[in-house]
Formats: structure tokens, C-alpha cells, sequence
């Protein structure tokens, strides 16, 4: 009997403190707040990434990504859309935030991003849209680009649009400026759609629906301001801050913002234009020291550093792979055979730079060939960087070549010892050194001079013809020494001698 008391109580607390239990260990969600601000670039898309996927790790229930942007590079928006648009359960939101710093903008790129969450909120005084893509003229101004990749951009913000539930006809007309927007009251409800959508909603429900009003009229490009977004339906609400946003996404506990980390901004810098210019000429003049130097030194090393930081650099943000690497090593061995094995600079050379100048283009996107205008433009931006360093890498070899002589920094490798006789002790071609103003050595013996054998010859020795010694040699006939010798020849700088009584 008190063994089954005993029991019954047991179960009875456990019964009991089972749901406090649970309660205590189970996981609570939190809302994590990724910044995406300033131009868009390759990085972007990998801080994005980065930072998302450990933040679902640490079991967060939504994502905030608070843009502020005039918009970048159309390929990493569109990484960082499709991304987005892949995460699973786990809430995204986009808000368009402004504070002290920031702009208070959610454009082209930016309003990509934005429509690839399925939630939007943005604070007041904040503005989106102008999301058609650009491109660089040939002087540098941009202009629209191609109806083949405004198609391709305009196709994919409809179907973000129309994957989360925002208006697909604002979505058009931010892309598209062909696209007019009207808005209309349907049974009493207030939309923004297109005019043909509006003309077919009138002929389907003539009585219930009517146009109010045009909201972006043809030719023009669709920008809305935080109450227009809210009141076509785009935006979830205006919210002034992150706090404000975590009280309406229901996590009273706060916001916690991942801002970028050194790490990141290392990754930004090092993937910079400039940057990768500078560092494509520190490589290649560092790699022509090198291969002028004797042995490997700190040139070598500066420019396997250099190349590490440029191609380490472009593989953290996904744009290096196998090819990349093996036509940058194709390219040095061709260099190297032009520069060991062949004369001159042909084929071997011409073909080493295009196989490296190929690698590094590559090197700065994720594709080979352009399909599209966006591409034609990245591949142009890349081509122009790598011109830069390699033009600039030419020029600072043309200075060293020029200059390096003159300086001490480049000491070892110019040859300054002045060679005064061959290898066999003979004396050089040009030997005539006195002091008639041609560089003061003394003047060679002429055919017929008689002197005096200081050593045996056997047959070269050294012999002394007024006053200076020579280094000598017979034609096969051993001298004693003190034997009076007679000049019989100057040969390539050889002074031929013979003894007197033989002649």
C-alpha cells in the first residue's frame, strides 16, 4: 500500500513540473538584424550569407535585413535575392531604415532585396523603387541598359513580388519605366496595378471598380515613399527604429544587430578596384625582381603575398575556382620559357600575359562569358582593373629597368665591377688605359716592342714592357725567365710574343 502511495506521488510531480520543465529548456527565438548598406558589391553577398546562416544556428525565428542603399552590382543582388528567397522556416524581413548616418534609401538593387522578404516595414521619411538597371557608357556616364536584361530584371522582381504576396504591378513599374501604374478602388479597397491590369479588372467588375488616380505615369520609374508603400500594400507598416520593429514582429526582448566585422571589412577592402589594381602591379613588379635576382628572395615572397591577398580575396566571395588558378600557373610557365629558353618576347610572352591578364578577370566575377547587358558591364569593369594594374605594372618595370642602376635599393642586381682581363688572366679587348683620355690604363704593347720575361712562359707568363707588365704568351715555345721577349702579334686582346734570338 505505500509503495503504490508512494508511486502515485511521484507521478503526480513529475506530471507537474514536466511543463515547467519544458518550458524552461525549449528554444527562444530571437530577431537578428543583418545590415546591408553602401554600394553592393561581391562582398555584400558573402557577409549576407554569412551572417544569416549563423544566425539561424543560434536558433533565430526571424531575420531583419535593414538596407539602405542606392543600389551596386546587379549580379551580387541577385545572389543575394535568391539567397533570401531560399531560406526555410525562419521569418525574412526587409526595412528600410534611415537614422543619423544612413540615407533612408531602398533603391535598384536595394529594392530587389527588399521584395525577396516576404515582409517589408521602413521608417518614415524613407523612400524605394528606381530598381532599373544601369550600365557605364564608354565616357563613363550610365545609362539604361538593354531590353534583354531589363526583361531578365524585370521577370525576376515579378516573381519575388509574386512569391511573397507584394504587389506585382509596383514591381513592374520600379523596373520598367514602360510600365504605368494607376490607382484603383476595388470594392473598397485601395490597389496599385498596372493599366492594363486595370482595364481588365474594370471590363470583368465594371461596377465595383474605378481609377482614382495615375500613380507613375510612362517614361518614369516608380519611387515610393514609406506612406505610399504602406498604403498600395508594399509595405507592412512604418516603424521609426529596430526596437519599435521587434515589438511588431512580437519579440519584446529586443533586436540584436550583427554588424560586419573586421574579417568583413578586410574582405570589402582587398575586393575593391583599387585595391586589386595595386595589388596586380606590387605582384607582377615584385615577380620581375625576383626572376632578375639571384637566388629567392624578398621580391618572391612580396609576390606570392601579393597574388595570395588578390586570388584568397576573390575566393572568400565565390569568384575563383579551379580555372582561374590553373590559367594564372599556365600563364607564369610562359613567361618563364619566354624569359629562359627563347630570345627576344614572341609568342610564349604575348601569350603568358593574356593567360594571367584572362585569370584575373575571372578571378572578380562568377561567370566566363557575358550572356547579358549587367555582365558585359561587370566583365568591362574587371577587364579595365586588370588593365590598370597590368599597364601600371609595365610602367613601374620600364622605371626600374630605366632607374634601378642608380639606385642603392637595387644594388644586387646591377653589375658595376668593371672586367679588365678574361678568364684565363689574358687582358680585355679594349684594355687601353692611359692617360690620353681613354678611361687611364696603360697602352698596350704594338707588334715589334722588345721586353723582358718576368716569369717562365709556358707558354704564357707575364713579361714587362717599358715599365709595366703584361701578361703574355707564345706560340707554343717555352721562355726562361730574364730572357728578352719580342712582341709578334696582338690577338683579341692577347699580347704574342717570341723570344729575340729565335728570330
Amino acid at each position: 500500500m505505500k509503495r503504490l502511495i508512494t508511486a502515485v506521488v511521484l507521478t503526480a510531480l513529475c506530471v507537474s513540473v514536466a511543463p515547467a520543465w519544458a518550458q524552461d529548456t525549449a528554444p527562444v527565438l530571437t530577431v537578428v538584424a543583418i545590415p546591408i548598406s553602401g554600394d553592393i558589391e561581391p562582398s555584400t553577398a558573402v557577409f549576407v550569407k554569412r551572417r544569416a546562416e549563423a544566425a539561424m544556428a543560434d536558433g533565430a525565428g526571424a531575420l531583419v535585413f535593414t538596407i539602405d542603399t542606392f543600389g551596386g552590382r546587379v549580379d551580387s543582388a541577385l545572389r543575394i535575392a535568391s539567397f533570401i528567397g531560399s531560406l526555410k522556416n525562419v521569418r525574412t524581413v526587409a526595412y528600410v531604415g534611415g537614422g543619423q548616418e544612413g540615407m533612408g534609401v531602398s533603391w535598384s538593387a536595394g529594392a530587389l532585396i527588399a521584395l525577396a522578404c516576404s515582409e517589408i516595414y521602413m521608417a518614415p521619411g524613407t523612400s524605394i523603387g528606381a530598381a532599373a538597371p544601369v550600365t557605364a557608357s564608354a565616357d563613363g556616364q550610365m545609362e539604361a541598359a538593354g531590353e534583354k536584361t531589363v526583361s531578365a530584371v524585370r521577370a525576376q522582381m515579378a516573381a519575388l513580388a509574386e512569391k511573397n504576396g507584394h504587389p506585382v504591378g509596383i514591381a513592374l513599374a520600379m523596373v520598367d519605366a514602360d510600365v504605368e501604374l494607376v490607382e484603383l478602388d476595388m470594392d473598397g479597397r485601395t490597389l496599385a496595378v498596372t493599366a492594363d491590369e486595370a482595364l481588365a479588372l474594370q471590363a470583368g467588375n465594371p461596377d465595383g471598380v474605378s481609377v482614382i488616380r495615375t500613380i507613375d505615369a510612362a517614361g518614369k520609374l516608380l519611387s515610393l515613399t514609406a506612406g505610399d508603400a504602406e498604403r498600395y500594400g508594399l509595405s507592412s507598416g512604418t516603424i521609426d527604429g529596430l526596437d519599435a520593429l521587434a515589438l511588431a514582429l512580437g519579440f519584446p526582448g529586443g533586436m540584436a544587430v550583427l554588424e560586419p566585422s573586421l574579417s568583413d571589412s578586410v574582405v570589402t577592402f582587398l575586393t575593391s578596384q583599387a585595391v586589386q589594381a595595386i595589388l596586380i602591379l606590387i605582384g607582377l613588379v615584385a615577380l620581375f625582381v625576383e626572376i632578375n635576382s639571384p637566388g629567392f628572395g624578398v621580391p618572391g615572397t612580396i609576390a606570392i603575398i601579393a597574388f595570395i591577398m588578390l586570388f584568397g580575396s576573390n575566393m572568400l566571395v565565390g569568384t575563383v575556382g579551379s580555372l582561374e588558378l590553373v590559367l594564372f600557373i599556365l600563364g607564369l610557365a610562359l613567361l618563364a620559357v619566354e624569359i629562359f629558353l627563347l630570345p627576344g618576347f614572341g609568342v610564349a610572352g604575348v601569350g603568358g600575359l593574356v593567360l594571367i591578364g584572362a585569370a584575373l578577370v575571372l578571378s572578380m566575377q562568377d561567370f566566363i562569358l557575358p550572356q547579358s547587358d549587367w555582365q558585359w558591364d561587370v566583365f568591362a569593369r574587371n577587364a579595365a582593373t586588370v588593365g590598370a594594374g597590368l599597364l601600371l605594372a609595365i610602367l613601374g618595370i620600364g622605371l626600374l629597368i630605366a632607374f634601378g642602376p642608380k639606385l642603392r635599393l637595387f644594388d644586387r642586381l646591377t653589375l658595376k665591377t668593371a672586367i679588365t682581363a678574361t678568364a684565363t688572366g689574358r687582358p680585355a679587348l679594349d684594355m687601353d688605359h692611359d692617360d690620353d683620355g681613354d678611361q687611364g690604363l696603360p697602352d698596350m704593347p704594338v707588334p715589334g716592342a722588345r721586353g723582358t720575361a718576368l716569369t717562365v712562359l709556358r707558354p704564357v707568363g707575364r713579361a714587362e714592357f717599358g715599365g709595366t707588365v703584361f701578361v703574355v704568351e707564345t706560340e707554343g715555345i717555352f721562355v726562361d725567365a730574364g730572357e728578352t721577349v719580342e712582341v709578334a702579334a696582338l690577338r683579341n686582346g692577347q699580347v704574342v710574343v717570341r723570344p729575340v734570338q729565335a728570330s
